[in-house]
């Protein structure tokens, strides 16, 4: 059953990341953010999202402990990037809609934690796998989570000509003065 799971993560983080660098490559054929919204768009985003993550959670309850990590780093690192990168994500997401933060046309945010980053969401996420593989410390979490975070980079690149496109030198102002990530 390890295996299925390990596969089934490697396979979405490979799809997900191929999608997003088809969308890199070829901008007016991108997968994401979608060209148009419909009411396909929320499952197509989320259901790998969240069979990542429900992968990345398994893995790590199965192998739980299996690395020689100490405790303290465990439960003093991992638990605290969980709960900030939590804290962090459905927070913007409460400001944006869940549509919105699955690739429908809204408004430039500027606020919140985007004066500080272009990506609080995706750093948040990126900390939350982070914290869940050194809070696990399952080698098969860290196996799956790596391209996971990969992904995770990855999709900035994606979004911005697309932000650009829509929002033109607000957006342009805006990625001038803060940073894509940090």
């Amino acid at each position: 059953m390890q295996s299925l799971l390990i596969i089934l993560g490697l396979g979405v983080a490979a799809m997900t990341l191929a999608a997003i660098l088809w969308s890199i490559a070829f901008p007016d054929r991108r997968i994401w953010p979608p060209n148009h919204y419909t009411t396909l768009t929320p499952f197509l985003v989320w259901i790998p999202t969240f069979t990542l993550f429900g992968v990345l959670i398994l893995l790590g309850v199965w192998g739980w402990g299996d690395l020689h990590i100490p405790n303290q780093l465990r439960f003093g690192a991992g638990l605290p990037l969980i709960l900030v990168g939590n804290s962090v994500v459905w927070m913007e997401v409460s400001h944006f809609g869940v549509p919105q933060t699955g690739g429908a046309k809204g408004t430039l945010r500027t606020e919140g934690m985007y004066r500080y980053s272009r990506n609080p969401q995706y750093l948040a996420d990126i900390a939350i796998v982070s914290g869940w593989m050194i809070m696990s410390a399952a080698p098969s979490a860290m196996l799956v989570g790596f391209p996971a975070i990969a992904v995770l980079i990855a999709a900035p690149f994606s979004e911005e000509p697309w932000l650009k496109d829509q929002y033109g030198p607000a957006f342009e102002n805006y990625s001038s003065k803060v940073r894509r990530f940090l």
